[in-house]
């Protein structure tokens, strides 16, 4: 037997021989997982077999949908920044992770997806439940692994946490076959890792490129800052302020970066794009300097891609070398950690003091606000879902939380009125916009953070495809709370209907086909028309609930659902009728925003 010579004192060779599956958690121990949202099956018995020889040291999570635990390690990952583990069995176990690879690919979060495969003499023979799940997903990944020898899995896991953590962070699977969990060797936890070509490095930028940026901004008369999810990934949400404050330069942000900067701040645009603020799609328009920093340029952003900032001078920094360029050139191009960037860029601008030209863009914009502020009717003789999140965000603002969403108009008018302050404190499907990912997210955020109040905002399209992990909250005794925005339909595809479609519905509508709501009378919100009884639903699995429809219940209803002690559905009815406004269309350009 080979001689290991060991680098680390920490973690000693094991004298004994393991399974593989004892391997495989005892180093995801090593590598400080202390959570995995785990569904079992035929092909992962060992594996879980080994998770409750470990149970003092990992708390593992039955979802109960592959779906859900996977989004469930989202929203633990998204909340933390630290990997974010789920398993699932081969075949149909696994192919239920694929969205949730793709979603966590898209919005680069950091994730280990474990899977469970036939046996390697099976594989290839069309095996019960078996599934190439590696080939499925080479191009939603950062990198995968199908394991053939019990001897590597040590050193593969360490790898896959390493390349999902690091760099630009993102999605690694590894695919264990059976006859692999049960294979027994004396491991060394200590093997070095084999990644050629892989370096963690955070690249820090050339002195001569930060010349070169500090130049731009000294001469910028009207500068705008176009922050992304890298802020948040890099851990620089309070660079970016900074950076911000002293050289007072508006920042706008995308979806992702929403809580990089807070939204209270008089520097804040809030979301630009598709359904961004009218005012920061205009100060992008306008500006002759854009600092985008860990974006990718998304098309709902852009628009236009030709037509987007058109007159400005674009700054690009991103850690992935893979996006510059690849959407909108820019004037100057850096591959780095922005962390490092905006320390960088600090540095060289600490006697710079704002030019009055910069009192000008900020008269301009401070205008712009005024003329197209995010409001709405107030007046309204119905609950709607703007008028809601607000008054949530009245009642929880000086409170230390976390809102996770499903995908649809609930979700754009979350992302318009709920006022986010701090970093990891807003959870959405932005790349992929994955239909039931709010409520399975919070569910992980809530794990992670167990002394936080925890809320999805969803709407009921979005909640009902993953509504059985409410079991879930029950069962691990994890309480969270769901605000249910109910109109009845498929609310973002109506609006649609309605603007592009001469509202022809096709299939949008939500409830019975025989009731008169499907022929688009009335507004949905009467309780007749309300099905499901979500509250019965919520009754049913142990949770606390209330259903409203009238303004007067609004703001008391908000507040018993905060103060319960249990997981509780607050389901409010709102017109299906309302759009989430403003609204640039699909590729379309600034000019062409809908107001009304």
């Amino acid at each position: 037997m080979p001689k290991h010579t060991r680098q680390s004192e920490k973690i000693p060779p094991s004298p004994v021989q393991m399974s593989g599956a004892d391997i495989l958690i005892q180093t995801l121990v090593n590598a400080g997982v202390t959570t995995i949202f785990a569904y079992p099956g035929g092909r992962i018995i060992p594996i879980h077999q080994a998770m409750t020889r470990f149970r003092d040291k990992i708390r593992v999570i039955l979802p109960r949908h592959e779906q859900g635990g996977g989004f469930a390690a989202h929203g633990y990952a998204r909340s933390t920044g630290k990997i974010g583990v789920c398993t699932a069995t081969s075949g149909p176990g696994a192919t239920n992770l694929i969205t949730t690879i793709a979603d966590a690919k898209l919005d680069s979060v950091p994730m280990l997806f474990i899977t469970g495969q036939v046996g390697t003499n099976n594989i290839g023979s069309d095996a019960f439940q078996e599934a190439p799940i590696v080939e499925m997903c080479r191009s939603i990944t950062k990198h995968h692994y199908l394991v053939t020898d019990v001897n590597d899995i040590a050193r593969i896991v360490k790898e896959a946490v390493h390349i999902a953590a690091t760099g630009r962070p993102g999605p690694v699977l590894i695919d264990i076959p059976s006859n692999i969990q049960t294979a027994q060797c004396i491991p060394d936890f200590d093997v070095p890792m084999d990644l050629p070509g892989y370096t963690a490095a955070m690249p820090k930028p050339a002195e001569d490129v930060l010349d070169k940026i500090a130049a731009l901004i000294q001469k910028s008369k009207a500068p705008v800052i176009y922050a992304g999810g890298g802020i948040i990934a890099a851990e620089a949400a309070g660079e970016l302020r900074h950076f911000a404050e002293k050289l007072q330069i508006p920042v706008t942000a995308t979806m992702n970066g929403l809580s990089a900067f807070p939204r209270t701040h008089p520097l804040a645009l809030g979301m630009l794009g598709m359904h961004g603020t009218a005012y920061a799609n205009h100060a992008v328009h306008e500006s002759d300097l854009l600092l985008a920093f860990g974006v990718r340029f998304d098309d709902r952003v852009t628009g236009k891609v030709s037509e987007f900032a058109k007159n400005a001078a674009i700054v690009h920094a991103d850690i992935d070398a893979s996006e510059i360029n690849k959407i909108k050139e820019a004037g100057i191009a850096v591959v780095a950690d922005i962390r490092s960037l905006l320390q960088g860029l600090l540095k060289r601008l600490i006697s710079y003091k704002p030019a009055a030209d910069i009192e000008q863009w900020h008269r301009k914009i401070d205008q712009w606000k005024k003329e197209m502020p995010m409001t709405y009717d107030p007046d309204s003789p119905h609950i709607t879902a703007p008028m809601t999140i607000d008054e949530l965000w009245k009642a929880t603002k000086d409170r230390e939380m976390i809102i996770a969403t499903g995908v649809g108009q609930h979700q754009m008018w979350t992302t318009q009125f709920y006022r986010f302050e701090k970093p990891r404190t807003w959870l959405s499907s932005a790349g992929l916009g994955t239909m039931g990912f709010g409520l399975p997210a919070a569910i992980g955020a809530k794990a992670a953070h167990p002394d936080k109040l925890v809320i999805d905002i969803d709407g009921d399209g979005s909640f009902q495809m993953n509504i059985q992990e409410m079991a879930t909250c029950f069962c691990e005794k994890i309480v969270m709370k769901v605000l249910l925005l109910n109109n009845q339909h498929l609310g973002m595809v109506v609006q649609w209907e309605d603007r592009f479609h001469k509202s022809n519905r096709a299939h949008t509508y939500l409830g019975p086909i025989d009731h008169p709501e499907y022929f688009g009378k009335g507004t949905g919100t009467g309780p007749e028309t309300r099905y499901p009884d979500y509250v019965a639903i919520a009754k049913g699995y142990g949770w606390d609930g209330l259903s409203i429809s009238k303004k007067s219940e609004l703001v008391p209803a908000i507040q018993k659902m905060i103060d319960s002690p249990q997981s509780f559905l607050l389901d409010v009815a709102v017109p299906y009728q309302a759009h989430v406004l403003p609204m640039i269309p699909a590729g379309a350009t600034l000019d062409e925003m809908i107001r009304r």
